[in-house]
């Protein structure tokens, strides 16, 4: 079984950036990307990458963040630019077979793995 060992969150003031990590220990998934959870939200899927280099962005954030992956070592990272208040929430790395509709309300229903999650916090 695969874990997902996420690092990077932290605080920051609005219009900063952060880069948030996720190494996959075990095998390496197809697909590896991150949700976040904002306060009194449900989780939701921002960015996810699969091994051949395919990227989907949820609206919310695409043009501000993107998502690189180290092939050879398996891990994902998550570049966010820009950042707002209403970023504030808590990031989780995760993985699945399929990238197929990440960004789709209750995906993460159907997200098989997951991270422990990490706290990104944005001051204004």
């Amino acid at each position: 079984q695969v874990q997902l060992v996420e690092s990077g969150g932290g605080s920051v003031q609005a219009g900063g950036s952060l880069t948030l990590s996720c190494r996959p220990s075990g095998y390496i998934p197809h697909c590896m990307g991150w949700f976040r959870q904002r306060p009194g939200k449900e989780r939701e899927g921002i960015a996810a990458m699969d091994v051949e280099g395919g990227t989907t962005y949820a609206a919310s954030v695409k043009g501000r963040v993107n998502i690189s992956r180290d092939r050879a070592k398996g891990t994902v990272s998550l570049q966010m630019n820009n950042l707002k208040p209403e970023d504030t929430a808590t990031y989780y790395c995760a993985a699945d077979s399929s990238c197929g509709s990440w960004p789709a309300p209750d995906r993460y229903k159907f997200t098989r793995l997951w991270g422990q999650g990490t706290l990104v916090t944005v001051s204004s």
